[in-house]
């Protein structure tokens, strides 16, 4: 059973991330592994963080949304929790899929209103609170959805930062060559929230445009392209020489493999806006403000900058566009994160 925990614990990682560009919402772990009358275990459960991000999937209707967790430091030591458990979110730290700070409650709404990411807790000041359903997890609304990041988080995440700790995971070198997360404020001054140090400025970061992949009418999962250099989307593009690359072929059907060439499209970020360039064999379809009947074909090496709404169309049902643009056209399959844990890890009573 500890081997299927773990294995249930790894699938959650996978979920996780301190991108604010990447993820749906922001998280205080410690409250959330406390709600025992989601599962009816035992007092506190880190599996539970999956279940609620599994609610927060289902209420934005994305398959493989990402949440940004803050994990206070004290849960490093709980003893409500296992060895295991401890050590797992030891390890997320280390790695930079979460946060771990003195102060989580406060740093998850701190995120919140530098980012503009709502807040999941039955607690805190939230947009959703989680509830058990019959389905699992589900989030009841509690307030309004934020419009954005506020005016200084805008500048905040404009430009790079690094910590005095080279081996940051949140702020060292590795991390100015993707998303990072949002420093926390002391006085005006940004700091590294896991070494609580003042962060040096590294420059502008280039301008981004979050753009998701929806197949089969279910939004799969989002990408961000800057314009530091285009990504590559297909069947299983080769990352080759730096290029940063979006596999399609786990969401493919048996058609869609054949006709989806392995780097199937650039997408780039230019002055201009997002543009598109077909790599493929077979050609590329965009739909003109994502309307079928305004269609413009691209065959091999063709370009074409894209409107705020049009869709871009691989094979039929395996589409991209901007988030917020493109949307969940049919509810979530029932699969989730914990689709690989054994029924007998949550029984209520089980001890785990």
């Amino acid at each position: 059973m500890r081997f299927e925990v773990s294995h249930v614990l790894d699938a959650i990682e996978r979920r996780l991330g301190t991108d604010p560009a990447l993820a749906a919402g922001v998280l205080d772990v410690a409250e959330l592994i406390y709600c025992a009358d989601l599962d009816g275990g035992r007092p506190a459960n880190l599996v539970r963080l999956g279940m609620v991000v599994d609610g927060l999937a289902r209420q934005v209707g994305e398959e493989h949304v990402s949440a940004y967790c803050v994990v206070d430091k004290s849960l490093l030591s709980n003893q409500d929790l296992t060895s295991n458990e401890r050590m797992v979110m030891r390890r997320w730290g280390d790695d930079g899929v979460v946060e771990v700070v003195v102060g989580a409650a406060a740093r998850v709404v701190e995120v919140s209103e530098l980012t503009g990411l709502p807040i999941v807790s039955r607690v805190l000041p939230a947009v959703w609170s989680p509830l058990p359903g019959a389905g699992g997890v589900v989030l009841q609304p509690r307030g309004p959805v934020p419009t954005g990041p506020s005016p200084v988080g805008r500048q905040l995440t404009a430009r790079w930062w690094h910590c005095p700790d080279p081996d940051c995971a949140n702020f060292g070198p590795a991390r100015r060559s993707s998303g990072q997360p949002a420093p926390r404020l002391r006085n005006g001054q940004p700091i590294c929230p896991r070494h609580d140090a003042p962060l040096g400025d590294s420059g502008p970061r280039p301008p981004q445009q979050v753009l998701a992949v929806r197949v089969d009418g279910v939004i799969r999962t989002r990408f961000v392209v800057t314009a530091a250099g285009p990504v590559v989307v297909g069947r299983a593009p080769d990352g080759g020489q730096g290029q940063v690359g979006v596999q399609l072929g786990p969401w493919l059907s048996e058609d869609a493999r054949a006709k989806v060439s392995r780097a199937h499209l650039s997408v780039a970020l230019t002055p201009q806006g997002v543009s598109v360039t077909d790599l493929s064999m077979n050609g590329t379809l965009v739909r003109l403000g994502g309307a079928a009947d305004g269609e413009l074909q691209l065959s091999r090496g063709a370009t074409r900058q894209l409107g705020v709404s049009d869709i871009v169309e691989l094979f039929p049902g395996v589409e991209i566009g901007r988030i917020g643009a493109l949307a969940s056209s049919r509810p979530l399959d029932s699969a989730s994160v914990l689709s690989d844990a054994p029924t007998m890890t949550f029984r209520p009573g089980s001890g785990y």
